[in-house]
């Protein structure tokens, strides 16, 4: 079942000249749902508020918080999942008309939801071995950043993973420092200093990076850093973990012929899953 513009639907009529199909003209939230509530919504709002004002869409003014939410848990309901917990994808495309300049810049959304088996977020501790993507660059600038329908780079990087039997991948900037996994943030940890590549370097502003980044500035034991990583300092680490909202904490177990410890991913994994349940 499919939110199409608030009408629930099996069958959303997407024409050929979707602009989000055309050109990548189009922004997304993915957001976790569990114990009746969507976890972190606000953080995703206004994430998807700022998207759209960069990419100058205008802003309908039933776009508010409680609107969207409403029209979000209403496509949770139609799928039976109410009481259980799910994966919810928002998009938001540009209206049709128009080649590269657009002739209007309102929006329609899109919405569906589909079932998580775990209510909380879990550490997954099997085998998880990276390699860098190499093929493609992400370029250090403000549209990176953003959680757009472009992520070409992320699909190829995607199909390289599994043509090397690797678990994922991490992608570089044009500068060739260490943004992001091809699903999520990355962070290095070596001893009690904890980083993270800034924003500036064209990573995913992720809502779990956030999260993260605000818990671990109240902790006394860590020091959080928002700087470049060279790859060179990936085999140095104690520890590598990637993040996203669905997940939460994935640890990396593998890169090249460096292995990992979990102990600070399984720490914060808890605290995560207790902020959580807190969250608006």
């Amino acid at each position: 079942m499919i939110n199409f513009n608030g009408t629930l639907t099996e069958n959303p009529q997407f024409t050929a000249y979707n602009r989000g199909m055309l050109y990548g003209d189009a922004v997304f939230e993915t957001i976790r749902y569990t114990s009746g509530k969507l976890t972190f919504w606000e953080d995703h709002y206004f994430r998807l508020m700022a998207s759209m004002r960069i990419l100058r869409m205008e802003i309908p003014m039933h776009f508010k918080l409680e609107n969207l939410e409403e029209e979000l848990l209403k496509v949770i309901e139609a799928e039976g999942l109410k009481t259980k917990s799910a994966s919810v994808r928002l998009t938001v495309t540009r209206n049709e008309g128009g080649k590269y300049l657009p002739e209007d810049n309102g929006v329609g959304f899109y919405a569906f939801a589909n079932e998580l088996k775990n209510p909380f977020f879990l550490l997954n501790e099997e085998s998880y071995e990276v390699e860098l993507y190499k093929d493609h660059y992400v370029n250090a600038d403000l549209i990176s950043t953003l959680k757009t329908s472009n992520k070409i780079i992320h699909v190829t990087g995607s199909i390289y993973a599994k043509e090397n039997g690797y678990a994922n991948c991490l992608l570089l900037n044009t500068n060739k420092a260490v943004v992001e996994a091809l699903n999520g943030n990355l962070f290095l940890v070596k001893g009690s200093v904890i980083k993270t590549p800034p924003l500036e370097d064209g990573c995913l502003r992720g809502i779990m990076r956030k999260q993260l980044i605000e818990m671990l500035k109240k902790l006394e034991n860590y020091t959080i850093e928002e700087t470049s990583i060279s790859p060179f300092e990936l085999q140095k680490a104690d520890e590598l973990f990637v993040t996203n909202a669905i997940m939460g904490i994935q640890p990396i177990t593998k890169y090249r012929k460096k292995t990992y410890a979990n102990k600070v991913a399984k720490e914060l994994l808890g605290k995560l899953n207790a902020q959580a349940r807190l969250a608006k």
